[in-house]
């Protein structure tokens, strides 16, 4: 392989259908993204059938326009990546068989991508390469994870999620409050009106010096606060009478629960990562995933990265929601590694490494 290499990726593990092209594994020429969110939005989350049928229905004109706009054809893709776990299966059978067929067209390398590993190298793209040892927090719908990172290349799980993840937290708070799908950002616009202090949610952090995560339980504290469970109350403020469901909430009241929830997931995100980059000696603090476009966990991690002289790397909001760029900038490293796949590379739903 000559550098710069031209990588085209494939992203398909969840709902959004996303190709793109990537040389020397930061430059990225194109970045084409699908969504589905208006398809999943009237069921409150993503509907996996429904998902991989968009998917076929979507990605060979995906791969057109990418590669359309990077100005470039097949004969000039260096190998193409594919993100191959974790993942709804059957969406990712649609990306990896895409992936495939246009590798054996072009005779070029297929390399296969965790999409966690991929979040974590997101912000890398457009900008200067990551300063390792690094501690990487990807949290999105399906995973909150922390992750020792070495290199690009070799990272090691060091806690993950026992329950539900932060994206998918928000989702199901969101949908409490009935403030709208997805739930990431409408918590996060809600909450610029409320007071984060409010009502005094739990911080679930386990026992002794665990890094990994569970948000079920501050997921049924809001349930409980909004159906007549009142959670506490901080001192000064009135509780009034048990209300019993959203509709008897006001606007502020419920702007206060989104800011109090909010404030509760990115307290225990914060303690978990400077638990995390202590353990690691980590250089770098790296955000990736949905919920790293987060606004209260990015000033939060700013501040954190301050006390600890660590670099802070966020990704641009582009790159924050799955897309195919960071598949296709991590898959650079893999291939100058000499770590490429055959043909019968598998899909997997759910990885634990």
């Amino acid at each position: 392989m000559t550098e710069p290499a031209v990588i085209l990726g494939v992203e398909t593990s969840c709902d959004e259908t996303a190709c793109a092209v990537v040389a020397d594994g930061r430059r990225v020429l194109s970045n084409v993204v699908a969504s589905q969110i208006e398809l999943h939005a009237r069921f409150g989350g993503v509907v996996p059938e429904l998902a991989s049928r968009a998917h076929i229905e979507a990605v060979n004109t995906v791969i057109e326009e990418a590669l359309a706009q990077a100005g470039v054809g097949g004969e000039q893709i260096d190998a193409v990546a594919v993100t191959n776990e974790p993942g709804l299966i059957g969406s990712l059978l649609v990306g990896l068989m895409a992936a495939k067929t246009l590798a054996w067209a072009w005779q070029v390398p297929l390399v296969g991508i965790d999409h966690v590993y991929a979040h974590a190298y997101s912000t890398a793209l457009e900008a200067e390469p990551i300063e390792y040892p690094a501690v990487a927090l990807v949290c999105s719908g399906g995973h909150t994870a922390l992750y020792h990172c070495r290199s690009p290349v070799e990272l090691e799980l060091m806690g993950g999620t026992m329950d539900d993840a932060a994206g998918e937290a928000f989702d199901k708070v969101a949908s409490i409050l009935k403030l709208g799908y997805p739930g990431g950002p409408a918590i996060d616009k809600a909450a610029r009106n409320g007071d984060p202090k409010a009502v005094a949610f739990p911080r679930s952090l386990l026992a002794g010096q665990s890094l990994d995560f569970s948000f079920s339980g501050l997921k049924t504290a809001v349930l409980y606060h909004v159906n007549g469970v009142p959670g506490r109350i901080r001192p000064g403020k009135k509780s009034g009478p048990a209300k019993r469901g959203i509709e008897n909430f006001s606007q502020d009241e419920i702007a206060d629960i989104a800011a109090s929830f909010q404030a509760a997931v990115v307290d225990v995100l914060r303690i978990k990562l400077r638990r995390a980059a202590r353990a690691a000696g980590a250089r770098t603090l790296i955000l990736g995933g949905g919920v790293a476009a987060n606004s209260a966990l990015r000033r939060s991690a700013e501040e954190l990265a301050g006390k600890l002289a660590c670099t802070l790397r966020l990704p641009e909001m582009r790159f924050c929601v799955d897309n195919a760029a960071m598949v296709a900038g991590l898959a650079y490293h893999y291939l100058r590694a000499g770590q490429a796949a055959g043909l019968d590379l598998q899909a997997r739903a759910t990885v634990r490494k």
